[in-house]
C-alpha cells in the first residue's frame, strides 16, 4: 500500500505521538508498504514539507514545552499527497489535519484516523485537567470538527475507545496497541557509576500536569528505604523547575533529563523498578517498554489512564495520587528482591503479546477495510 501519515511534527522525537509515528512509519515500510509523511521541516523523499505555525511567545512556549510544533495547512501539499496515496492516515486533529481532511474527502481518497491526543494532554497544561466540563467540551470539539468524519479510528486502548463511545463517536473503533519495538527485550547490564549503590526508581514521561511525577517524588521521600533510593525522571517539559524544587526534599538528588531512545534503553536495563504515576494516559508505551526490558512496574490506578491494564497483580498497582500507598509498594519491592527477579521475567514474557509486528498487521487490516469501502 501507499500510505501517507499526517502529523505536524515528525523529525524531532520528543513527544509520544511523534515517537509512535516514526516507529509506525518504519515498521510499515518493513512490511513492504511505501510511506510518506506530511510534516514541518526540510523536504525529503519521504516527506511533503509544510511550514510551521508561529504564535505569540506565551502560546508558542505553551505548545513547544509539550514537545509539539504545529503546521500551517497547505492545500497544494494535500492534493499532491492524495494523488499518490492509497490511504491517508491522520495522527492528530490539528488545524493542518482538519483542513487536509476536507481535500482528502473532496478527492475521494480513503482515510483513517488515530486517537493519540487525549483532551487531558491539553487541559492539564491550562490547569483545567480535572474539569469534566472542559474535558467533555474538548472531546466534543474533536468529534464534531474531525473524528466523526471518519469511518475507522485507531484507539491504542480499550479505555480510550470506551471514552470515545461515551462521547458519541460514530466510527468503527480499532483497539490496537501502539506496539513494543523489537529492541525492548529482557536484559540486565551492570550499573554505571552514577547508579551504583542506589536502588534506582525510574519514571519516563513529559514533565506535565497529567503525568504526576510529583507523586513519585513525594512517595520516595516517605519510603522507609528513602536513603537507598535514587529517583530518575527521564523527560522534559513545563514543570521541570517545579519538580527540581520538590525533589530537594529527597535524601539523594533526583536525576532529571531527556534521553535519546538508545540511551534510555541502557538505563532501562540498569534500573531496579519502574513507576508510572499518570492521571491520564491513552496507553503508556514508556511503561510497556520498561517491563519488556525486565523492569517490574508500579502503576497508578486512575479512571482516565489505561496503563493499569498491564499489571499482573496487585503488587504492581497503587491508587492514583496516593503517595503513602506508592511508598509502601516501593518499600515492598526493595525488601523482596527474589520476588522482584521472578516478576521481571514474567513481565518480559507478558510484553510479547504487545509486539509492534502484531500492531502493524492489525493496522494494515484497518487500512484495507477503509480502501475497500471507498472503492465499492
Amino acid at each position: 500500500m501507499k500510505i501517507v501519515l499526517v502529523i505536524d511534527q515528525f523529525d524531532d522525537a520528543n513527544n509520544g505521538t511523534t515517537i509512535s509515528a516514526r516507529r509506525f512509519a518504519m515498521a510499515l515500510k518493513e512490511h513492504g508498504n511505501e510511506v510518506r509523511v506530511i510534516a514541518i521541516g526540510k523536504p525529503a523523499d519521504y516527506k511533503y514539507a509544510v511550514r510551521q505555525m508561529r504564535f505569540f511567545p506565551i502560546v508558542e512556549h505553551l505548545i513547544t514545552s509539550q514537545g509539539m510544533r504545529l503546521a500551517i495547512p497547505n492545500k497544494h501539499v494535500f492534493e499532491k499527497a492524495a494523488a499518490w496515496a492509497d490511504v491517508v492516515h491522520f495522527m492528530m486533529p490539528s488545524p493542518m489535519a482538519i483542513m487536509g481532511l476536507k481535500h482528502v474527502e473532496r478527492l475521494g481518497i480513503p482515510h483513517t484516523a488515530a486517537f493519540h491526543c487525549q483532551p487531558e494532554n491539553i487541559t492539564f497544561t491550562l490547569h483545567l485537567g480535572n474539569s469534566t466540563r472542559v474535558n467533555d467540551f474538548v472531546y466534543n470539539r474533536f468529534r464534531d470538527t474531525f473524528f466523526n468524519r471518519f469511518t475507522h479510528i485507531h484507539c491504542p486502548s480499550n479505555m480510550i475507545a470506551e471514552q470515545l463511545r461515551r462521547h458519541g463517536y460514530t466510527a468503527q473503533l480499532h483497539v490496537i496497541s501502539n506496539g513494543i519495538s523489537p529492541q525492548y527485550v529482557y536484559g540486565k547490564r551492570p550499573k554505571e557509576e552514577w547508579m551504583q549503590g542506589y536502588f534506582n526508581v525510574l519514571s519516563v514521561g513529559r514533565y506535565a500536569g497529567e503525568k504526576r511525577q510529583d507523586v513519585l517524588i513525594e512517595a520516595a521521600a516517605k519510603c522507609h528505604h528513602a536513603r537507598e533510593i535514587q529517583v530518575i525522571l527521564a523527560g522534559k517539559g513545563p514543570l521541570e523547575k517545579k519538580y527540581r524544587k520538590l525533589a530537594e526534599k529527597l535524601p539523594n538528588p533526583a536525576v532529571m533529563g531527556f534521553y535519546e531512545p538508545e540511551r534510555l534503553l541502557d538505563i532501562l536495563h540498569m534500573a531496579d523498578l519502574y513507576v508510572h504515576t499518570s492521571d491520564a494516559e491513552i496507553e503508556g508505551m514508556s511503561c510497556t517498554e520498561a517491563f519488556a526490558c525486565g523492569l517490574v512496574p508500579v502503576i497508578a490506578v486512575a479512571p482516565r489512564s489505561a496503563t493499569s491494564q498491564f499489571a499482573l497483580d496487585m503488587r504492581s498497582l497503587f491508587p492514583g495520587g496516593d503517595t503513602d500507598a506508592l511508598a509502601e509498594k516501593i518499600d515492598w519491592w526493595i525488601e523482596h528482591p527474589a520476588e522482584r527477579e521472578e516478576m521481571e521475567h514474567r513481565y518480559a514474557e507478558h510484553a510479547r503479546q504487545y509486539t509492534l509486528e502484531r500492531s502493524i498487521e492489525l493496522t494494515e487490516e484497518m487500512f484495507r477495510q477503509a480502501i475497500a469501502e471507498q472503492t465499492h
